[in-house]
This record gives C-alpha cells, sequence and structure tokens, in this order.
C-alpha cells in the first residue's frame, strides 16, 4: 500500500477547507480595510493625521490626544488584563467626542467595520475632547494635566 498522498474525500475535504480559508481571510482583510478607512476619516476630523490608523500603537496615542486624557493611558491600554477596561473606556469617550452616546460605543467595539466608517463619514463634528466633561462632576483641573499646574493665563 502507498500513503503517499491524499486520496478520494481526504482530498475534496482538504480543499475545501483550504478554500474556507482562503475565503475568510479575504472578507476578514475587506473588514478591516472598511474599519481602517472610516477611522482614517474620523481622526481627519479632529485635525490628526489619518494615516495614524494605520500604525497600530500610534492610532491608540492619537485616540487619547482626541479625547484630552493623559498618556500614561497608553500604558493601561497596553497592560493585560487593564487594557479591556481602559480601551472601552477611551472608545466611549471618543464616540462622545464626536457627540455619539453610549450605543454608539456598543457599535464601535462589537461592529467595528459599520460604525468607524458611520462616525468618519457622517455629519457629525468633533466637539473637542470630552474628557473636559469631567470637571462638571467635581474635577477642577482642565483634561491632560497630569501635574495639576494652573493653566498658563492663571499664573
Amino acid at each position: 500500500m502507498e500513503y503517499s498522498g491524499y486520496e478520494g474525500a481526504d482530498a475534496g475535504i482538504v480543499g475545501a477547507a483550504i478554500a474556507f480559508l482562503i475565503g475568510m481571510f479575504w472578507v476578514l482583510t475587506a473588514i478591516w480595510v472598511i474599519s481602517i478607512i472610516g477611522m482614517w476619516k474620523t481622526f481627519e476630523k479632529a485635525g490628526r493625521p489619518g494615516w495614524a490608523a494605520l500604525i497600530p500603537i500610534y492610532n491608540v496615542v492619537v485616540m487619547i490626544e482626541i479625547v484630552g486624557k493623559p498618556m500614561i493611558w497608553l500604558l493601561w491600554c497596553l497592560l493585560p488584563c487593564v487594557n479591556w477596561i481602559f480601551m472601552v473606556w477611551l472608545t466611549n469617550l471618543f464616540s462622545k467626542s464626536y457627540g455619539k452616546e453610549e450605543g454608539f460605543t456598543i457599535g464601535l467595539i462589537f461592529l467595528p467595520f459599520i460604525f468607524w466608517p458611520i462616525l468618519g463619514f457622517d455629519s457629525s463634528k468633533y466637539l473637542g475632547p470630552s474628557a473636559a466633561e469631567a470637571r462638571a462632576f467635581g474635577n477642577q483641573f482642565p483634561p491632560n494635566n497630569p501635574y495639576h499646574q494652573p493653566p498658563a493665563d492663571q499664573v
């Protein structure tokens, strides 16, 4: 008996599996490209470079700048286990920076290939750092001021 290769039904199953994996690769690539295009346009609405959406860690840095949080958030977004909480929080603040609600945040998290293009191409405008709304809840320091120094106009 010769066992040099696949025969009959085995070859058909392997071929179908390979075709399925190649098809899934192209579907996932298309979903990724659509999400990146939406993120690109969203960054440009905030006056940041759109190409930043292509660079994995730098796009988180740009999101942190857009929402007005201190750069220590980058560390929190990279630490295992903690990063889930901070990335959801960052996404929520990001959608609030464009006047969207928590429901839109859920869409950005679970269906990014739909909601990033909506945010990038709809008529919503960048309203400014959403972290500024934290001052309404008793935070007397301006956003993105980790050293709690008074603004330059008050010195």
